[in-house]
């Protein structure tokens, strides 16, 4: 078999069959399908209540959907041993919206967390490690020794996306990245994630609802609505469905003021 061919024939690194998410009577997702191939950006967008953070919740195990399949790098997310498991859980990484650093600890304890708890490293490889990792994401060493709430917003984004690339993720997670950033912070935000994906070969899924954003990252817009993907396309393509949510979202005011910034409107 050639290169090309087992390049064809490699499983999605986000697979998700017949996904049904209840709260209560409140059916969320209804027999909802995605794929996202490996090193697709793919922006998942809906509205409230859509259940977009429900669904990452899902890919990375916080919670069960009542019914249907999902697969990371080819594997059933909850298969095999304990010690299966945890080589799947290192291969994604997440940054939660707000960032979510654990307010008791430093920078340096915050992104040395996972390593400790995986026990992947010494004490002097995780001090490199946490050094190595804050570079990354453009902070200074003297970074680690700060308390998060002595951060700005912008730094707790980078530290917290430094703390979900601490493991050398395939895969990472963005809950809402940019927001609470202004524009300026926003933009070289989303730039920082697209040079460390070409950098590190990520496959990158984001919630967000910031145009700007979507526009300037995916390469692929998931569109939650009517209880599953109503489109899964590029943004080109998912401009011209016939749909009142897309219409709400993409084509109001708003959304064709961010296109336009884009360069990406009619």
């Amino acid at each position: 078999m050639n290169a090309g061919a087992s390049a064809a024939a490699a499983p999605p690194v986000v697979s998700l069959r017949g996904i049904v998410t209840r709260f209560g009577r409140n059916v969320v997702h209804d027999g909802l399908d995605l794929d996202v191939g490996a090193g697709e950006i793919v922006a998942l967008v809906g509205g409230s209540g859509s259940g977009k953070t429900t669904l990452l919740r899902h890919i990375i195990g916080l919670t069960r959907p009542a019914a249907g399949e999902l697969r990371l790098f080819g594997e059933p997310l909850r298969a095999g041993s304990v010690h299966d498991r945890v080589a799947r859980q290192r291969r994604f990484g997440v940054l939660f919206q707000q960032g979510a650093l654990f307010s008791a600890f430093s920078v340096g304890d915050n992104i040395a967390f996972p390593l400790k708890e995986l026990g992947v490293a010494s004490r002097d490889e995780i001090r490199d490690l946490v050094a190595l990792k804050l570079a990354m994401v453009e902070m200074e060493p003297e970074h680690a020794l700060l308390m998060p709430a002595e951060l700005s917003g912008g730094m707790v984004k980078r530290a917290a996306l430094a703390r979900a690339l601490a493991l050398e993720p395939e895969l990472l997670l963005l809950d809402e990245p940019t927001a609470g950033l202004d524009p300026d912070r926003s933009a070289a935000f989303v730039r920082l994630i697209l040079s460390l994906r070409r950098e590190l070969g990520l496959t990158v899924v984001l919630v967000t609802h910031d145009l700007d954003t979507l526009a300037a990252m995916a390469s692929k817009v998931a569109v939650l609505a009517d209880r599953r993907i109503l489109s899964y396309a590029t943004l080109e393509e998912t401009l011209k469905v016939d749909h009142p949510f897309i219409e709400r979202f993409f084509h109001g005011e708003h959304g064709r003021r961010a296109l336009a910034r884009a360069g990406r409107g009619d």
